[in-house]
C-alpha cells in the first residue's frame, strides 16, 4: 500500500502522515506534539500505570514512523486507528502481565504503603474512580475510557473498537453499572 499524496480529508494528521511516510523528522515531533497526551491518557487509564503508559506510547509513534507510508484513509481517520494501535499495545501489555502472573506467582506480597501513597488520598473521589475502572472488564473500560475520557463520539469509538454503535452503547451501560456497583461497595467499606 502507498501513501497518497494529497490526502481529500484535509486532516492535518493525515498531512503530516504525509510528511513522516517521506522521512520528514519535524513532522514527526509534530505529529508527537498533537497525539502524545491523548495517548498516553489512554494507556494510563488502560493499564493504571504511567511508566508503562509512557512505554505504550513509545510504541505507539515508533509504529506511526515505520508504518507512515502504508497507511491508507479506509473508513476511519488517522484519529481513530492511532487509538486502535496504542489500545492493542495496553491489551498485549494486560495480557503478558497475567502470563507472568501465572507462571511466576511472587512468595511474598509487599504490604508496605505505595510510592505515590502521599500524592492522592485513597478517599480521593478520582483515585476511587481510577481504581474502579480497573477492575471492571477491559472492553467496558476501552469503551468508557474512549468516550468520557477520550471524549470521542459514540461513532468514533465504535470504530475504534471495531464493534456497531449499538454494542459500544451496550459497553458504555455496562461499564456504567459495574463501575457504580464498584463504587458504592467501596463507599460502603469505607
Amino acid at each position: 500500500m502507498k501513501w497518497d499524496r494529497a490526502p481529500k480529508s484535509g486532516d492535518q494528521d493525515e498531512d503530516l502522515l504525509g510528511r513522516i511516510a517521506a522521512g520528514d523528522v519535524s513532522a514527526m515531533r509534530m505529529m508527537v506534539a498533537r497525539q502524545l497526551p491523548r495517548i498516553v491518557a489512554v494507556a494510563t487509564r488502560m493499564l493504571g500505570d504511567a511508566a508503562e503508559a509512557e512505554d505504550v506510547a513509545q510504541e505507539t509513534f515508533l509504529r506511526i514512523w515505520r508504518n507512515a507510508g502504508g497507511w491508507r484513509q479506509r473508513n476511519a481517520r488517522f484519529s481513530t486507528w492511532v487509538h486502535r494501535v496504542a489500545i492493542n499495545l495496553c491489551y498485549d501489555r494486560l495480557r503478558r502481565r497475567k502470563d507472568v502472573l501465572a507462571e511466576h506467582p511472587p512468595d511474598i506480597e509487599y504490604e508496605g504503603p505505595a510510592p505515590d501513597a502521599d500524592l492522592m488520598s485513597e478517599d480521593d473521589p478520582s483515585r476511587r474512580v481510577e481504581r474502579a475502572l480497573q477492575m471492571i472488564a477491559p472492553r467496558q473500560r476501552e469503551a468508557i475510557i474512549l468516550v468520557y475520557y477520550q471524549v470521542l463520539s459514540n461513532v468514533e469509538a465504535a470504530e475504534v473498537m471495531d464493534v456497531s454503535v449499538d454494542a459500544l452503547e451496550s459497553l458504555l451501560a455496562r461499564g456504567r453499572r459495574s463501575l457504580q456497583g464498584l463504587l458504592l461497595k467501596d463507599e460502603g467499606d469505607g
